[in-house]
């Protein structure tokens, strides 16, 4: 069985680094890279250089039978099933659901995603669905098997808050919580502030402003180990609460637009300081309504969803998949175009 990895943004890397491990794992299996300019910058050491493909040929040389995607577009010339995988488990968006027309298998989290897209399948017929759970989940829940965590030369009797809002303008928080931040943070925590990759620079020089001896503002391309080091989270509508909530610890959200249930959700910013402070007493206090939700979105956490999605690739491949035709996409399609030949070959 042959993949072909096509990322585009640095937070795709742990989402796809556990099925490249089943991968490299199995004599049977290879795998390579169609990547952008942003994942060579930030290559895994783990990862060889020479398995990178950039060109359309180099593509049709190598005959994938998968294109795994965690992104929303695909080249449509790559040979190969197209394989969306997801970038994260974002399922209060509705662009988790937008139906692009280039995929011909979906692999979900968990019911509350699996049932809406086996629903757009019967609608389409150009596609079909598995469950499997989201990759990402394995790398989080292995990861300190296999990774130290950062030493943040923290006092032990500190708390660590996370601060991790999402990019989007109609739905993150920065802009309503970073002002208040410098009034909020007691002495004994220390916040970790760490920023989407597509974050407007402009909340970037407000953290410039804060104490720098209460506030770390991580940098990394992976949130993973922030999550073990820290106490609570807060956050808005970032799929990144589903992240920290499969470790088993508390959530504060900031005007979440959908599935309240999944935290402590809060609408004003100056309910921030007391529920963080309820949180510091009680930190179970809302976990079990919250990992109610987390098991509608994603309940596989076993660590093993990577080695569930190359079995039931492997199982696609020897029997096929019965689909439609797929729509001509044309505006998409020339769009990927346009992008392969004007803006060096990935279309974001």
């Amino acid at each position: 069985m042959k993949c072909l990895f096509y990322l585009a943004k640095a937070y795709s890397i742990p989402v796809v680094m556990p099925i490249v491990n089943i991968l490299e794992r199995n004599v049977d299996h290879s795998y390579r890279f169609y990547v952008s300019d942003r994942i060579k910058e930030v290559w895994p050491d783990s990862w060889r250089i020479d398995y990178q493909v950039n060109k359309l040929n180099e593509v049709i040389a190598y005959q994938p039978d998968f294109v795994i995607c965690p992104g929303n577009y695909v080249d449509h010339r790559f040979p190969g099933y197209k394989v969306q995988i997801f970038h994260g488990v974002g399922v209060e968006k509705s662009s988790h659901f937008e139906i692009r027309d280039f995929f011909d298998l979906y692999l979900t989290s968990g019911p509350l995603v699996t049932d809406r897209f086996n629903h757009l399948a019967k609608k389409h017929g150009f596609f079909k669905v598995i469950e499997t759970g989201w990759p990402k989940f394995d790398h989080i829940i292995n990861y300190t098997r296999h990774y130290d965590l950062p030493d943040l030369q923290i006092d032990k009797d500190k708390k660590v808050m996370l601060y991790a809002p999402t990019f989007s303008r109609r739905m993150h928080s920065a802009a309503d919580l970073l002002p208040i931040l410098r009034k909020i943070i007691k002495d004994d925590e220390v916040w970790v502030i760490k920023f989407h990759e597509l974050m407007d620079n402009k909340y970037l020089d407000e953290l410039h402003e804060l104490n720098k001896s209460s506030v770390i503002i991580a940098t990394d391309n992976d949130i993973t180990p922030y999550l073990y080091l820290a106490d609570i989270m807060i956050s808005d509508t970032s799929s990144v609460v589903y992240e920290f909530l499969a470790l088993d610890k508390p959530v504060i959200t900031y005007r979440t637009h959908k599935y309240e249930q999944k935290a402590i959700n809060i609408f004003n910013p100056d309910e921030l300081r007391p529920s963080i402070d309820i949180l510091k007493s009680e930190p179970e206090i809302h976990l079990s309504q919250s990992k109610a939700f987390l098991n509608q979105v994603n309940p596989h956490l076993d660590g093993c969803i990577s080695e569930n999605i190359v079995s039931k690739l492997e199982k696609v491949l020897r029997e096929g998949l019965q689909l439609k035709e797929k729509p001509w996409n044309l505006i998409r399609k020339f769009k990927v175009l346009y992008h392969y030949y004007f803006k060096k070959g990935y279309l974001e």
